[in-house]
């Protein structure tokens, strides 16, 4: 046994001595690469996302206020949500101003901007996800693309179906529009979709009206 531990211990020796070098390199670069990332996290990220939220606190005061201008474009004094976006996007409260810059743009009429902002936002929470996917569906509605608004529709319904409402209005939507498009085949099957998905909810009485005139009843 003995003769054995020596053996591997010269084998352990040997191949140190043959490769140091290299394991050392490695090493080097797994340690800065951990040490990267944290200082990274929490001298840079951590920072920027605490400045933005900082920055953002007027515009989001303006948007409640319905001064949509000034909640996109700042007052002169403080940043609105294009200036926060172009600071700090890549934050998480960066990427929120881009969800509220894409609403002000779409209710007031700059629906192309509108788009631009809703697709270049991006988040890992369902619920806002899901509502600019909703929104994007306005947006396209508004531009006349009546095929992208409806899958933008049916994007919201199905990305987060727990929030009851907004998905079965998202897919009323969706609905109401591919009967508008004279698409009545597929109206009807997403308001059948609705009635079975989202029995208890608002749209699904609307579903029940617009399927009693095709004499749809079950």
């Amino acid at each position: 046994m003995a003769h054995e531990n020596e053996q591997i211990i010269a084998k352990a020796q040997d191949f140190w001595t043959r490769y140091q070098k290299q394991i050392t390199v490695v090493l080097a670069v797994l340690v800065l690469g951990v040490g990267g990332w944290y200082a990274y996290k929490n001298f840079i990220v951590k920072p920027n996302t605490e400045k933005a939220v900082d920055a953002m606190f007027k515009a989001e005061e303006y948007y409640r206020m319905d001064s949509l201008q000034k909640a996109l474009n700042g007052d002169g004094i403080n940043w609105g949500f294009v200036r926060v976006i172009k600071e700090y996007g890549g934050t998480d409260a960066g990427e929120l101003a881009r969800l509220y810059a894409g609403d002000c743009y779409l209710r007031t009429g700059d629906y192309n901007n509108a788009v631009k902002q809703l697709k270049e936002y991006s988040t890992s929470d369902k619920l806002y996800q899901a509502r600019a996917y909703k929104l994007l569906g306005d947006a396209y509605s508004e531009l006349g693309k009546n095929d992208d608004a409806i899958a933008y529709y049916k994007k919201s319904a199905n990305h987060f179906p727990e929030d009851l409402h907004n998905s079965a209005e998202a897919l009323l939507f969706a609905a109401s529009l591919s009967d508008k498009s004279g698409k009545t085949k597929e109206a009807i099957e997403l308001f059948k979709e609705i009635k079975e998905r989202f029995p208890n909810t608002q749209a699904s009485n609307e579903s029940d009206k617009y399927l009693a005139m095709h004499n749809i009843f079950n």
